[in-house]
């Protein structure tokens, strides 16, 4: 397969996975993207220039990298594939810790355990991206906890 052939597969994934539009808003069709792939030859991390968007997980869903929750963030209308934190997690974030439920301040009411989101200062500003280790609602509700499991975080301002 080649690497169009592949985009466009992993647009319909990213659409499933994300919401209506995300393989667009990730892998736009107008820019030059390199997939890397496995020893067998199956896509593993899909960049743009230097930065990864996404990996490709055995299981078929996607890891976001920075650059993908940025473009999802950048792209989506609030709170979409988004836990929103304010100024006393953000340089926790920032360094790549992961967020704890009693910080939160809202959360995409759509969100499951496992599912990747990115993490963003209520400013706007991509702090990092990981796995929500629980549902929204339980984000919501808890004042203890693990909320999401920060794969990467932004670094220093």
């Amino acid at each position: 397969m080649s690497d169009a052939e592949d985009l466009a597969d992993l647009r319909i994934i990213a659409d499933y996975q994300f919401g209506a539009d995300a393989g667009d808003v990730l892998f736009p069709a107008d820019e030059e993207l390199r997939v890397s792939r496995s020893t067998s030859g199956r896509p593993r991390q899909i960049h743009a220039g230097d930065d990864r968007l996404v990996s490709y997980g055995t299981d078929g869903r996607f890891t976001l990298g920075l650059a993908g929750g940025s473009r999802l963030v950048a792209a989506g209308e609030s709170p979409a594939n988004r836990v929103v934190v304010g100024d006393e997690s953000e340089p926790f974030v920032r360094d790549g810790k992961n967020v704890f439920a009693k910080f939160v301040d809202t959360v995409d009411p759509a969100v499951r355990p496992g599912d990747e989101v990115a993490i963003v200062h209520e400013n706007g500003d991509v702090l990092g991206v990981g796995r929500a280790e629980l549902s929204a609602d339980a984000i919501v509700d808890f004042q203890s906890g693990m909320a999401v499991k920060v794969r990467e975080g932004a670094g220093e301002k």
